[in-house]
């Protein structure tokens, strides 16, 4: 297989790969924005959390949210042991929470907290108070595919509220503002 990827600045030629490699993926998928969330789960000192851009509904009848975590990530196990995530919506002012729950500044586990207001719903995992939207879910299945698990959950509450969005595209953060 033959994979030509073209850049801003690089005809595609210049960028060709003899087979499909986990960077080349990673470099191709930068090119589509895409919605920041924080992930939560967890109780008291064993919470966890982890900042994704593939939470997404997979459908409204019944509701059900699908999130893809690394194996490898701290979150994964808390997900599995607790049965509950939160897929919680930034809004443009949530950077920096999306930067402690990335790991930035070596942050790990319950401390990836500090620094904003949390509270909990239906399924026990934390959720961020003033979020754009909070989506409590219960797991309903877990499917292990290479590095990641791919986890369905059930949406046993939600909490929505005002604002624009928090935006991931190409290694950096921005917001959709609407057109005037």
């Amino acid at each position: 297989m033959t994979l030509a990827l073209r850049t801003a600045d690089v005809p595609a030629a210049a960028v060709v790969a003899s087979a499909v490699e986990d960077l080349t993926l990673k470099l191709a998928m930068r090119r589509m924005s895409g919605g920041v969330s924080v992930i939560t789960a967890g109780r008291g000192n064993d919470r966890t959390g982890a900042t994704v851009t593939s939470a997404t509904a997979l459908s409204v009848e019944p509701p059900t949210m699908i999130v893809n975590i690394n194996r490898t990530s701290s979150s994964y196990p808390i997900i599995r042991a607790n049965g509950h995530f939160c897929v919680n919506i930034l809004s443009g002012e949530h950077q920096h929470i999306a930067d402690r729950f990335a790991g930035k500044g070596g942050l790990k586990g319950v401390e990836r907290y500090d620094g904003a207001e949390w509270t909990t719903l239906a399924s026990g995992a934390p959720v961020l108070l003033g979020a754009l939207a909070a989506i409590d879910c219960e797991v309903e299945e877990l499917i292990e595919r290479h590095s990641h698990g791919i986890i369905i959950g059930r949406v046993v509450s939600i909490i929505a509220g005002d604002g624009h969005s928090l935006v991931y595209n190409n290694g950096q953060y921005g917001r959709f503002l609407a057109q005037l």
